[in-house]
């Protein structure tokens, strides 16, 4: 559901009236059935109601307890047991196969801090939530999926002077093998290539703009190499983009937020796709956040949910092959 008073429930409506001809996008809801116009909706109690259903009217499976009232574009507190209730029985269902995968609207993790939510973020939620009981949560990568590109961050949201501070050739390591076997097991490819960017201008310059490449983000990869994972060593952040925009590689391991962000944005603004790798099942995320002024406005776009949603059978399809 996201944050029902943001732009999630008008674009998974908009996203529905797209896709309602085309089975193997099927979905459901889970939120209020009352927050959607009641003559397209058909409410269900079991996910695989949806199927049936899905060609002519939005299947809705229903929160325990109503929506409190709310205005759209206004951020509410008192929804944030919704919204947390809606992720977890989403998970809960794609792990015990009931659900090919998962794909969450956008939330504002102000309104959940607000009601006392301990986490990080959606991301890092979902993976508590996949952890076996009593085990640390698992370690998820963010990779965005958008414009010909498929980039997976090694920082996310952390100031620029910290990073340097943050990487380290372990890191490294486990997102490359990480990023390796969902290219294998999400996406189908059978030898994935990957790149690693640099960190500096020019990946460094062999070591005169910055040591980062030489000492630590090199090693990682003739470690991953001698594991039998096609991975090169850093690329200038600057043209490696384009070397697989043009076949060179299938996938890019960024070091900053930006740094892997910019190209997708600017190659599909609207189109691109978060996806959340390393753990047990699929998910996947349009990449905005909650809109509160767009949904107020009713002008919220919903290409990058149709992308999500599209992506997360993509990488189903992919899995059971």
């Amino acid at each position: 559901m996201g944050d029902p008073a943001g732009c999630g429930l008008q674009i998974t409506l908009a996203a529905w009236q797209a896709l309602k001809e085309q089975d193997q996008h099927t979905f459901y809801v889970i939120a209020d059935p009352q927050v959607f116009p009641e003559d397209l909706v058909d409410v269900i109690s079991q996910p695989d109601e949806a199927l049936n259903i899905f060609a002519s009217n939005l299947p809705v499976l229903p929160l325990q307890e109503a929506l409190p009232a709310f205005e759209v574009g206004q951020p509410n507190t008192d929804t944030a047991p919704h919204i947390i209730e809606s992720i977890e029985t989403a998970v809960t269902h794609s792990l015990n196969g009931l659900a090919s995968g998962v794909v969450t609207n956008p939330i504002s993790k102000a309104v959940l801090y607000d009601a006392g939510f301990k986490h990080p973020g959606h991301t890092e939620f979902i993976a508590q939530l996949c952890a076996p009981d009593g085990t640390a949560p698992l370690k998820p990568v963010m990779m965005l999926v958008g414009g010909g590109l498929r980039v997976a961050l090694t920082t996310i949201h952390m100031p620029l002077r910290d990073v340097p501070k943050h990487l380290n050739k372990e890191l490294l390591i486990e997102i490359g093998s990480i990023t390796h076997t969902a290219l294998r097991e999400r996406f189908g490819l059978a030898d994935p290539r990957i790149a690693f960017t640099g960190l500096n201008p020019h990946a460094g310059e062999t070591g005169t703009i910055g040591r980062e490449e030489v000492e630590i983000i090199n090693p990682a990869a003739a470690f991953l190499r001698a594991q039998g994972i096609s991975i090169s060593d850093a690329r200038p952040a600057d043209t490696v983009f384009h070397e697989a925009l043009s076949g060179a590689f299938d996938a890019v391991i960024a070091m900053t937020h930006d740094q892997g962000l910019i190209p997708v944005k600017t190659l599909d603004m609207w189109g691109g796709v978060n996806t959340t790798l390393g753990l047990p099942i699929i998910r996947t995320s349009p990449d905005h956040g909650t809109a509160y002024d767009a949904a107020r406005d009713g002008v919220a776009r919903p290409d990058s949910l149709i992308a999500a949603i599209r992506l997360a059978a993509d990488m189903a399809n992919a899995s059971l092959s």
